[in-house]
């Protein structure tokens, strides 16, 4: 029982949450200290101090922990699951609705437009990568690390998780 009540205090808040983790915490410190009162007012907020002050997504923070609290494992795996539930099916219905209609000629046209809209955001993205990295490291590290990355990729065929990592114990070892 105490499963299905960690899934619906964080899938109803995860549901009219509309604006992400911070838009939810009220509704879940509803569910949480209101309705099921796992957590006091002073709890739930030293709680929530806590999780902004480590790295990620504020609302799955605050699922894991009070799952765990309330659950154990199991019950921080139900808590984060119920928290990405919403999102998830909502995507996955998306991607169905536009698989069913990939040959609709509107969809192609939507697709069309959206392609370059995409590559200019991903050519200003590196822009500012690369002249962050060149003041950071050096334009002659910023290029050999650039050239490798690319000839390992393209010519050698290596997965670009090991070339992110050797970059970074290049960038562990030797620019630091």
């Amino acid at each position: 029982m105490i499963y299905a009540q960690i899934f619906l205090a964080f899938f109803i808040p995860g549901i009219l949450g509309y604006g992400g983790g911070p838009a939810s915490i009220p509704l879940v410190e509803n569910e949480v200290v209101d309705h099921y009162e796992w957590l006091t007012t002073t709890e739930f907020s030293e709680m929530l101090a806590m999780g902004n002050a480590l790295p990620g997504p504020i609302a799955t923070k605050m699922a894991g922990y009070i799952g765990y609290q309330q659950g154990g494992v199991i019950g921080a795996i139900v808590g984060v699951f119920a928290t990405v539930a919403p999102s998830l099916i909502l995507m996955i219905t998306l991607l169905g609705l536009l698989m069913k209609y990939k040959e609709s000629p509107r969809v192609k046209r939507m697709t069309t437009y959206i392609r370059p809209v995409i590559a200019v955001l991903l050519g200003i993205m590196t822009y500012d990568f690369f002249f962050s990295a060149y003041e950071g490291a050096g334009i002659w590290q910023t290029l050999f690390i650039g050239i490798l990355s690319f000839f390992l990729m393209e010519k050698l065929k290596v997965h670009p998780a090991y070339v992110i990592a050797g970059a970074l114990v290049y960038g562990g070892l030797v620019l630091a």
